[in-house]
């Protein structure tokens, strides 16, 4: 995702989380709304439903900003590009955190749904199908572009939020690496059903999906495939992270940024022992996390002083 966002373009700054639109988007806005032009008597309808589509995964990304927010993750960008969203959280690395942080999306669409159905229906008692076709129309729309949203999104398919929610669920059972495993297969088998719909139907854009899922679950594959190997790793007692609470492993996993010199951080008390350059913080290989080693001490080990005046290596 790093290329896309390389695209975007800042619109604005709400609740500390800055909002950006990919450039796409608008030859993207441009062509469904020229394709569309005969939906309504005026093409201005079609611009305004183009514009609620916007709103309405503007709205289910800042579900995800706040819920991330909520459990103690940091979240401060939203893009938006042709393909939906893209909420930028970083939840701590718990399930309950992890679920709570994805689920909160989808559940803006849930509640959404009867709100704009109930303004839907309304229009219909009110006449406006006779009187105000276009309004009705556009009403029903709106109300069907939330639901279909809804829909595709809580799809067990990764990277969507129904992937990520399976996931989260799994990895209160199975634990964090063999949950995204299982989430990672689960998605490509239904993209194999995504493709085949495609290719039977000569859906271009659900092609175009198709393609973009299966490089991120693959990038979730290879994800797995490295968390798997790290917890096979021997762990260090005395030690863990202040943000996921896993112990470090024991090894030279930790790079000193002056002279590229591999180390163990928790062995050498954070001092390289290359070139003798010492870090203030720790970072977690297993949730990315940095802290000061201090941080780190826990039980019996904790109160016992200061490790090398408190620093430690970053990768």
């Amino acid at each position: 995702m790093q290329s896309v966002r390389q695209g975007a373009i800042p619109l604005f700054r709400l609740a500390g989380v800055q909002v950006s639109l990919h450039w796409s988007w608008f030859l993207i806005a441009a062509y469904q709304i020229e394709s569309g032009r005969g939906s309504y008597s005026s093409i201005v309808w079609k611009i305004l439903e183009y514009l609620a589509l916007f709103l309405i995964v503007l709205t289910h990304e800042f579900g995800h900003a706040m819920a991330c927010r909520q459990v103690g993750g940091t979240a401060d960008n939203i893009l938006l590009w042709p393909f939906g969203g893209v909420a930028y959280v970083n939840p701590p690395q718990r399930p309950g955190a992890t679920l709570w942080s994805i689920a909160a999306g989808p559940l803006v669409n849930v509640a959404l749904t009867p709100l704009l159905f109930a303004a839907a229906m309304a229009s219909d008692s009110g006449g406006w199908a006779q009187t105000m076709p276009d309004a009705n129309q556009f009403l029903w729309t709106v109300f069907k572009i939330n639901a279909g949203l809804l829909i595709f999104n809580i799809l067990p398919i990764y990277p969507l939020d129904g992937g990520q929610i399976l996931r989260s669920l799994l990895w209160f059972v199975i634990g964090r690496a063999r949950s995204l495993m299982v989430a990672t297969i689960v998605g490509f088998l239904g993209l194999a059903a995504f493709i085949a719909a495609a290719v039977r139907y000569r859906e271009y854009w659900l092609g175009l999906i198709s393609i973009y899922l299966v490089l991120s679950c693959w990038g979730g594959l290879q994800h797995a495939r490295h968390l798997l190997r790290l917890a096979k790793l021997p762990r260090r007692p005395g030690f863990a992270c202040p943000s996921c609470r896993t112990a470090p492993p024991v090894g030279a996993y930790w790079v000193c940024g002056a002279c590229k010199q591999a180390f163990d951080t928790f062995e050498t008390g954070a001092v390289c022992p290359q070139c003798s350059t010492r870090f203030n913080t720790t970072k977690c290989l297993d949730c990315g996390e940095q802290s000061p080693i201090n941080d780190w001490v826990v039980g019996s080990y904790a109160g016992v002083g200061t490790i090398n005046g408190g620093v430690a290596a970053k990768l």
